[in-house]
């Protein structure tokens, strides 16, 4: 799944933040971190638990110590991996989601977001897109220099 994590990050980011200025390049890539590593190591496992987004953004915090502007830019990314927990339902697997607390083992846990009913992915997907073309309506994307500030900044401004 690719539009259901990209959609539900950007339109949830900027309902409870309405910050411009948030990285939303690095958002989108935290929002699909979790299964881009997880998925080759064959199925859920360190980042799809809260010890991963957790561990991810300590590196964060410590890397970007006096570093106001890198922070903020990088914190977008944990908050994204976080995001991703919570729209991927990687909670409903304990042994994974509170890994290492649980015991060691991922007990052979598949991914959430291809353990689905082929049904709902296409539900999710669709609903994704929605909130794709919302944003993109909402910041303007059909503008070739919106575009390109996107790509160059991670800015998405409103029209």
């Amino acid at each position: 799944m690719l539009f259901w994590f990209v959609g539900t990050a950007l339109v949830a980011v900027w309902l409870v933040f309405h910050d411009p200025r948030f990285d939303y390049r690095c958002l989108v890539a935290g929002a699909l971190l979790p299964d881009l590593v997880d998925g080759p190591l064959g199925g859920a496992r360190v980042m799809h638990s809260v010890a991963g987004s957790v561990g991810l953004l300590m590196v964060v915090m410590f890397s970007t110590v006096g570093k106001r502007l890198r922070r903020k830019r990088w914190l977008a990314l944990p908050i994204g991996t976080f995001l991703h927990l919570v729209f991927d339902g990687a909670f409903n697997n304990t042994k994974v989601f509170w890994w290492p607390f649980s015991g060691l083992g991922f007990h052979n846990a598949p991914l959430p977001s291809l353990d689905r009913s082929p049904g709902l992915v296409v539900v999710m997907e669709l609903a994704g897109l929605a909130m794709c073309w919302w944003a993109m309506r909402q910041f303007g994307l059909h503008d070739a220099e919106a575009r390109r500030r996107l790509w160059r900044t991670g800015v998405l401004e409103p029209c």
